[in-house]
């Protein structure tokens, strides 16, 4: 019993050329998606009342906007080497 909260990021490689990569940052609230943020769109999409208000927030915020889009350099593209090469 409880809650159960989980963030999940994930880098979707569509082929090897670095500009086909889109980055994906997930959060889920009892296994019910409220908020993501996609690379390819830019911003933060609600999917529950809490994550509409979230989204509006965070999107307003040049510092979060500017951290999630880094994430596709710093975390997708560095390791885009390891996923090809398995």
């Amino acid at each position: 019993d409880g809650y159960f909260e989980q963030v999940v990021r994930q880098c979707r490689y569509s082929s090897k050329d670095l500009q086909g990569i889109e980055f994906i940052d997930s959060y889920v609230f009892n296994k019910a998606e409220y908020i993501r943020f996609n690379s390819t769109v830019g911003k933060f999409v609600g999917y529950t009342e809490l994550g509409v208000k979230n989204a509006e927030a965070w999107n307003s915020d040049a510092a979060v906007l500017a951290v999630e889009r880094g994430e596709l350099e710093r975390y997708c593209k560095h390791n885009a080497d390891l996923h090809y090469s398995t």
